[in-house]
């Protein structure tokens, strides 16, 4: 999970960075600590779980929902807090199918109706 956490903090540096946003002048405008903002961007501590924060952050830092940056941003943060995003949570067909998932990623291999029902759910999402 650390190299998640890291991975996470890199992107929010990154992005801050590329905004020209001191650490100072990013938490100022979040009204977030500075002292953790910096644990998060060196993959020392894990996002807010709250998604509300997650998107004022992403305001701020000028990521628009129609962007893949926003959703990236999202996911990014979900996986670092070890968590699945709620979007996908809430495909019921998706969760159905996502031990299959789990195990084809892990070299196990699923039946071949969860392997059939996975390529039709990931064809209807194109």
């Amino acid at each position: 999970m650390e190299k998640n956490l890291l991975k996470f903090g890199e992107l929010l540096k990154n992005f801050r960075i590329e905004r020209n946003f001191s650490l100072r002048e990013i938490c100022k405008l979040a009204d977030y600590d500075p002292s953790n903002w910096s644990k998060i961007e060196r993959g020392k501590m894990p996002p807010p779980a709250d998604k509300n924060t997650l998107l004022k952050w992403a305001k701020i830092l000028g990521l628009s929902p129609d962007k893949k940056e926003l959703n990236d941003f999202l996911d990014c943060a979900a996986i670092a807090q070890g968590i699945i995003p709620e979007d996908i949570l809430s495909d019921a067909d998706t969760v159905k199918l996502l031990p299959a998932f789990f195990r084809t990623i892990r070299d196990e291999k699923p039946t071949k109706k969860e392997i059939e029902e996975l390529f039709k759910l990931i064809k209807s999402n194109k």
